[in-house]
């Protein structure tokens, strides 16, 4: 990784739809405050807890997260991360109430920030990711994710991030867009117990192939998928209201980059042309989603109370009480995950150039 450069990447641009100059000026103008608001919450929000960013090497591959309480996935999520590549992971533990705090202390390879700030009020935390990202991203490859979301890509158990990062260098490619796949157990939510540093792919291994809608965002130019097990079993009736699947979590960062909107968006908006595309020429991952663990039925009762994971948490009751009454998301037309050459063949990553 010696000498790649740290200016922001041309990239291309040919998939965007265009914007007027108007626009183009008011994304430019929003993302210099989210920018300048990223910086202020990291400084006023967090608390360093073991910070080693000291010994994060040029080149080094960085993960960034926010999380809340998941001691349980935590073991097999840095084991996972640390086999992809990943250097050194940036951590932001919001509220925890279990031991993920002593448990992220203890790593050698994480940079551990504790917050008792509002989720909600910090955009989802994404505020802190920027803030975070600015500080301690540039010019590095940067992974931001959910304790709950595994990247995979092709190639992935033989060909470690660092590799996959020198291609996209290689061929001017600053970020890997993916898609979120919900994965869920063949029994009801919350039967089937995980054990702390469990392959989450033992307890939920299903998911949906074919139920999927996307198009392309004119303002932001990104790709807006929606579907899968949460859109059929519980946003039925109303569609337009089921989560967005579509995210670009993988950037070789510059400070003057910025999420937008989870990871789904970023600003400059050229960067959301690295997402998947109905025709499937680009490479495009996928963000394995271990949301229906076990724990998912605590998790929901929980969260419906706090109302800290939606803009207008009343909208999602529904959401929350269906989740917490242990449904049922397998039915005839799930698929087992098979490795990710049948997730390939199903058209739902593509190698592109990747071969």
């Amino acid at each position: 990784m010696t000498g790649r450069r740290i200016l922001p990447p041309a990239g291309r641009s040919g998939g965007l739809p265009s914007v007027s100059p108007a626009v183009a000026l008011r994304l430019r103008g929003r993302r210099q405050y989210l920018i300048l608001r990223g910086q202020r919450r990291r400084l006023r929000d967090l608390t360093a807890l073991a910070d080693r960013t000291g010994a994060i090497a040029r080149g080094a591959i960085l993960l960034f997260a926010t999380l809340r309480n998941e001691e349980n996935r935590l073991p097999w999520f840095l084991e996972h991360y640390r086999r992809l590549g990943v250097a050194h992971f940036l951590i932001v533990a919001n509220n925890c109430t279990d031991g993920s705090e002593a448990l992220l202390k203890d790593q050698p390879d994480v940079s551990l920030w504790r917050t008792t700030a509002s989720y909600k009020a910090s955009r989802f935390g994404m505020d802190w990711m920027n803030g975070l990202l600015a500080r301690y991203g540039h010019g590095h490859w940067c992974l931001t994710v959910d304790a709950d979301e595994l990247l995979i890509y092709p190639h992935w158990e033989s060909r470690p991030l660092p590799a996959l990062t020198d291609w996209l260098d290689d061929h001017a490619i600053p970020a890997l867009g993916t898609m979120m796949l919900d994965l869920y157990p063949r029994g009801p939510l919350g039967a089937e117990p995980s054990a702390p540093g469990q392959d989450p792919l033992e307890t939920i291994p299903w998911f949906d192939s074919g139920n999927y809608t996307r198009r392309r965002q004119k303002n932001l130019g990104n790709l807006w998928i929606q579907g899968g097990p949460r859109a059929r079993a519980f946003f039925s009736t109303d569609p337009r209201r089921a989560p967005t699947l579509g995210k670009v979590p993988l950037v070789r960062w510059h400070w003057r980059y910025a999420y937008v909107s989870s990871t789904h968006t970023l600003l400059p908006r050229r960067l959301n042309d690295r997402a998947e595309t109905e025709g499937g020429e680009d490479l495009c991952g996928l963000l394995l989603h271990t949301k229906f663990l076990s724990t998912i039925v605590e998790k929901s009762r929980e969260e419906a109370t706090r109302g800290e994971h939606f803009e207008n948490s009343s909208l999602y009751n529904e959401y929350y009480a269906a989740l917490s009454a242990a449904p049922q998301l397998w039915t005839e037309q799930s698929k087992r995950y098979q490795g990710w050459r049948g997730l390939e063949a199903l058209g739902l990553m593509s190698r592109g150039g990747w071969l």
